[in-house]
């Protein structure tokens, strides 16, 4: 594929903002590969994306994210056991071997966050959704241990996220990563002060719920995302989501909301350093200093979860 495959960078925002999850690692779908991380980064920098948090999905993506964020002073880290994941590392016994990992993970140098994690009934069926109770509960007492931010997968199973949260007991910054609900779904994440996170899904044209979601979230409450390499906003669907087509949602969004684009960029982005600290908090640590020799390879991807290409119904990775 050429580079025909992603959209054109979109007009620099005046204000910066964060893309608080992203997916950089290699994942599987077509031309995705175009790019590495430094060509991705590069772009959104300069249309004002300032930083990113990069999303672990398994132990191989959790560590390169890790691994990443410790030598790109744009990255921070996210690191978890993606619930369609769970049930497969169930089958192979090592369901525990995963969570003990992203524990040992979580307490890195500029890993922010666990995520992401949750429950997802489209994908998996009733005979993995025991595996990933489990491995969701278990992420939420990683993040209290550790202080860090929960970044929520919900798909097609809004009312048991909300339970298990509330049963368990919900650290301190809870984000629902590309939030799908409706305004009844937002105003009790609202209610319990947890963050929505919107992505490309809300410029779709069929997407009237998201939008009356978007409405009633408190502005203290709002993020963004792309979900890269999905859910690319419109005009531009059906092309490979990155970073750099934030603005294009922000834009959308603040159109929407009524309000003015450079406004609603300085609200998000203290909102993001509110849920993930500042991205220059912690120190990189240059390569040379890290390792015995002065060339330095990313960690490769073993066991990487293999995502679909983006569905028509516009449902997130």
């Amino acid at each position: 594929m050429s580079e025909s495959s992603y959209a054109a960078v979109p007009e620099a925002l005046v204000v910066g903002i964060y893309d608080n999850h992203t997916h950089l690692d290699p994942s599987g779908v077509p031309g995705s590969d175009e790019f590495d991380y430094h060509a991705h980064l590069d772009k959104g920098s300069a249309v004002g994306v300032r930083g990113v948090v990069q999303v672990g999905t398994d132990m191989g993506s959790s560590l390169w994210s890790a691994e990443l964020a410790a030598i790109e002073p744009r990255v921070l880290a996210a690191v978890a056991i993606h619930p369609n994941e769970a049930p497969r590392y169930e089958s192979e016994g090592r369901l525990d071997e995963a969570i003990a990992a992203i524990d040992e993970l979580a307490s890195r140098p500029r890993v922010r966050a666990i995520g992401e994690t949750g429950l997802d009934y489209f994908r998996t069926g009733e005979d993995g959704r025991g595996a990933q109770m489990r491995s969701f509960e278990a992420h939420i007492e990683i993040a209290k241990k550790h202080g860090l931010a929960l970044q929520i997968h919900d798909r097609d199973a809004h009312d048991d996220v909300i339970q298990t949260l509330l049963r368990v007991g919900a650290p301190e910054k809870v984000v629902f990563h590309c939030f799908s609900g409706d305004a009844d779904l937002a105003r009790t994440a609202v209610a319990n002060g947890w963050y929505l996170s919107f992505s490309g899904t809300v410029t779709f044209k069929n997407a009237h719920d998201l939008r009356e979601a978007l409405e009633v979230v408190p502005r203290h409450l709002l993020l963004v995302e792309t979900d890269a390499p999905y859910l690319t906003p419109m005009p531009h669907r059906g092309r490979l989501n990155s970073p750099y087509m934030l603005p294009t949602t922000l834009r959308a969004m603040a159109a929407h909301l009524g309000t003015d684009v450079s406004m609603l960029a300085a609200l998000v982005t203290s909102n993001t350093e509110e849920v993930y600290g500042m991205w220059d908090a912690e120190p990189v640590t240059q390569p040379r200093d890290a390792y015995e020799d002065d060339t330095y390879e990313m960690p490769p991807m073993t066991g990487s979860i293999q995502l679909p290409t983006l569905p028509q119904d516009g449902s997130s990775s």
